[in-house]
C-alpha cells in the first residue's frame, strides 16, 4: 500500500486539485452546494491517504511527524464538516511536497549530469587488431580504447597513438579544449572534440578522477551539518509542542476550528526543508565549478576560515622545475638553443626535461659523440662544434673564461632562486638559463583576493631552505612563512595556531601535507596530488586549480548566509501565523495552508540562487 500511494503521490495530488476545481465549479456554476460538499469529501480522502500512511508509518518508529500534525488538522475539519478546508489542506500540503522534490532534484542535477558524462560502451583493441563495441564495465586496466572525434573518454588512461583536442570541463570546470598527443593523460567522462586516439587504460570506474569525483559529491550530498542535525532535533521537540498548544487552546476556547488551525500553521515545513536545500544547492554549485565539498558541515567550517596555511611545491608553484630565466652571450641565439636541447634530450635529468620542454621548438641535431663528466655536466661534439653543458665546475675544467658581467649575472640568478644551466660553445659561455618550480599564475591576485575575502593569516609552510622561502614570500606577499619544517613540524603548526583560536584551512598536495590536511578545520587538496592527500581533505580543487580557492570560500560564505536566511524566513512565518490565528479574525485555516507552502516555496527558491553564485570580481 505504501510503495503503491508513493509512486502514485504526484498523481493522488492532480486529482485531488481537479476535484477541488470541479467542486468549486459546482458550487458557483452550477449553484450545487451538496454536489460541491460531495466532491470535496472525496477530495479530501484521496490527498488524505498519503499523508494519513505517512503519519502512520512515522508513528511505527515513535517518531511524531509534520505529517501527523496534517493528518490530524484534515481529520479535525472533517469533524466539524469544513470538508473545504480538509481538502484545501490536503491538497497544499502534497503541492508543497512536490515542489520540494522537484526542486531538490534540480540542485542534485550535478549528479545526473556527470553521471551522464560516462559511456556506456566503448570500442576495446583485440589480438588481431581489430576493436570492437564492449561495455565500459568489461574494460580492465591495460586494455587499448578507441576514442574518435566527438567520442567521451570511458577510462582514466595515457594516450598511445593519434591526436585531438579533449574538453575536460567536466574534470576542471574549463570549457578551453586541451590539445591531446602521445603519452598525454585523458580523463574518463571528458570529451574528445576533435581527432582519433587509442588509449591505454590506467584507471577504470569508481578508481578514475571522474569516479571519485562522483563518489565524493555523493558522500556530500548525503551528509548532514551541525545545522540540519539542529534542525532535525528541533522537530523532534517542536512537533509535540504545537499538539500541546493546540489541545491547550482547545481546552481555554473550546473552540475546535481554532485548535485544528493551530495544527496546520504550526508545521515547521519551510524550517525543514530549508538548511538541506541551500547545502545541496551549494555542494552542486561547487561540483560545476571543479571544487568538491566533502559535505555539508566542510561549507560552514570553511566560511569562518580566518587563517589559510600553504605548502609551497605544487600548491603555490607548479611542482616541477621550468625555466624561468635566460641570458644569451652569442649573436646566434637559434644555433645556442638548438645545441643545447640537443645534447639535454639525451638525459633524464629533471633540469635537461625543463630545458627539453621550454625549446620544444629548436631544431634537433645528431650528436656525434658525448662524454659524462662527473658532477659537471656533458661535453659534446655536434657539427664539428665543441658543445658543454653543465655547471661552473665543468666549465672551470675546461677552461671557459668568465667576464664580470657573467658573473654578476648568474649570482643574480642564483640568489633568485634558479639552479643554473651553463652553455659553451668552442670554448665560449653561449647562454645561461635559470631553472626553478615557478610560481603559478595568478596566485599572487587570488591571495590579495583571500585577504579582502577576510582571511587575515596568509602562512607558508615548507620543507625548503628558508632562502627560497624567503624570495616566495615576498614575491607573493605573504603574512608569515616557516622553511625547513617537517611534515610532523607543519603538524604541530596547525594545531598551535588552533590552540589559539584561530579557524585553520591547510593547502597541500602530497603525502607529506596529509597529517596536517586531517588535522586542520578544512583540509584542501590540489586533485592532482596523492591519492592519500585527497582522502584525508575536505576540499578537492579538481585539477590542481589554485584559483579555484576564491570561489570556494566565497561559495562557502554565500551557502552560510543562505541557510541563515531560510532559517528566518521559516520561523518568521510560523511566528506571524500563530500569532494572527490567535489574535485576528481574518485568518483561517485555507489562508494559513497557502502562507505556509509559499514559504516553503520562497526558501527552496532562495536556496536556488546558489546555483547560480558566481563571486564578484
Amino acid at each position: 500500500m505504501q510503495k503503491w500511494l508513493s509512486h502514485y503521490r504526484n498523481w493522488l495530488t492532480a486529482i485531488t486539485g481537479v476535484l477541488i476545481i470541479l467542486a468549486f465549479s459546482s458550487k458557483w456554476v452550477f449553484s450545487s452546494e451538496q454536489g460541491s460538499a460531495y466532491l470535496l469529501f472525496v477530495a479530501s480522502l484521496v490527498g488524505g491517504l498519503p499523508i494519513f500512511v505517512q503519519a502512520y508509518q512515522a508513528l511505527r518508529v515513535k517518531v511524531i511527524s509534520i505529517d501527523l500534525l496534517v493528518t490530524l488538522a484534515i481529520l479535525g475539519a472533517f469533524v466539524i464538516k469544513e470538508f473545504e478546508e480538509s481538502a484545501i489542506v490536503a491538497f497544499l500540503f502534497l503541492f508543497g511536497a512536490y515542489l520540494e522534490q522537484r526542486t531538490l532534484a534540480k540542485t542534485r542535477s550535478a549528479i545526473k549530469n556527470l553521471v551522464e558524462m560516462v559511456p556506456e560502451t566503448t570500442f576495446r583493441k583485440l589480438h588481431n587488431g581489430d576493436f570492437e563495441e564492449v561495455s565500459v564495465e568489461e574494460v580492465n586496466e591495460e586494455d587499448i580504447l578507441l576514442v574518435k572525434t566527438g567520442g567521451k573518454i570511458p577510462v582514466d588512461g595515457e594516450v598511445i597513438f593519434g591526436s585531438g583536442t579533449a574538453n575536460e570541463a567536466s574534470i576542471t570546470g574549463e570549457s578551453i579544449p586541451v590539445s591531446k598527443g602521445l603519452r598525454d593523460k585523458v580523463f574518463a567522462g571528458t570529451i574528445l572534440e576533435n581527432g582519433t586516439i587509442q588509449i591505454r587504460t590506467e584507471k577504470i570506474g569508481e578508481d578514475t578522477t571522474f569516479g571519485k569525483i562522483i563518489e565524493l559529491v555523493e558522500e556530500a550530498q548525503d551528509s548532514k551539518s551541525k545545522a540540519e542535525r539542529f534542525i532535525d532535533k528541533f522537530s523532534k521537540y517542536y512537533t509535540p509542542s504545537v499538539l500541546v498548544l493546540a489541545i491547550i487552546v482547545w481546552l481555554i476556547s473550546r473552540n475546535i476550528e481554532l485548535a485544528v488551525t493551530i495544527l496546520v500553521l504550526g508545521c515547521p515545513g519551510a524550517l525543514v526543508i530549508g538548511v538541506p536545500v541551500s547545502n545541496v544547492s551549494g555542494i552542486g554549485n561547487g561540483a560545476r565549478h571543479g571544487i568538491l565539498f566533502k559535505g555539508s558541515d566542510v561549507i560552514t567550517n570553511f566560511s569562518k576560515v580566518d587563517t589559510m596555511l600553504f605548502d609551497k611545491t605544487g600548491t603555490l608553484t607548479y611542482g616541477s622545475p621550468q625555466v624561468a630565466q635566460t641570458i644569451y652571450y652569442s649573436s646566434d641565439r637559434s644555433l645556442a638553443e638548438s645545441l643545447l636541447a640537443s645534447v639535454e634530450r639525451e638525459s633524464d635529468h629533471p633540469l635537461a626535461k625543463a630545458i627539453v620542454n621550454h625549446y620544444s621548438g629548436s631544431v634537433v641535431e645528431v650528436i656525434d659523440s658525448t662524454e659524462v663528466v662527473q658532477g659537471g655536466g656533458v661535453v659534446a661534439r655536434i657539427q664539428n662544434h665543441q658543445v658543454l653543458v653543465g655547471n661552473s665546475y665543468l666549465m672551470n675544467q675546461y677552461n671557459i673564461p668568465f667576464t664580470n658581467q657573467m658573473k654578476t649575472d648568474i649570482a643574480g640568478m642564483e640568489a633568485e632562486g634558479n639552479s643554473i644551466v651553463l652553455t659553451a660553445i668552442d670554448g665560449q659561455i653561449a647562454l645561461v638559463v635559470g631553472i626553478r618550480d615557478q610560481i603559478r599564475q595568478g596566485v599572487k591576485e587570488d591571495l590579495e583576493t583571500l585577504k579582502n575575502m577576510g582571511v587575515k593569516n596568509l602562512i607558508l609552510l615548507s620543507g625548503d631552505n628558508q632562502g627560497t622561502v624567503d624570495l616566495v614570500t615576498n614575491q607573493l606577499g605573504l603574512t608569515e612563512a616557516y622553511g625547513h619544517l617537517l611534515p610532523e613540524d607543519k603538524a604541530e603548526f596547525v594545531r598551535k595556531r588552533q590552540a589559539s583560536g584561530e579557524i585553520v584551512a591547510f593547502v597541500g598536495d602530497g603525502i607529506n601535507d596529509s597529517p596536517s590536511l586531517a588535522l586542520a578545520d578544512i583540509g584542501i587538496a590540489m586533485g592532482n596530488g596523492t591519492d592519500v592527500a585527497i582522502e584525508t581533505s575536505n576540499v578537492v580543487l579538481i585539477n590542481s586549480d589554485f584559483h579555484r580557492i576564491p570561489h570556494a570560500i566565497g561559495l562557502a560564505k554565500a551557502t552560510r548566509r543562505n541557510m541563515i536566511e531560510n532559517i528566518f524566513i521559516a520561523l518568521l512565518v510560523v511566528v506571524v501565523l500563530l500569532i494572527s490565528v490567535l489574535s485576528s479574525s481574518w485568518m483561517n485555516m485555507a489562508i494559513g495552508m497557502f502562507v505556509h507552502e509559499g514559504s516553503i516555496l520562497v526558501v527552496i527558491l532562495n536556496a536556488m540562487r546558489l546555483l547560480k553564485y558566481k563571486r564578484k570580481r
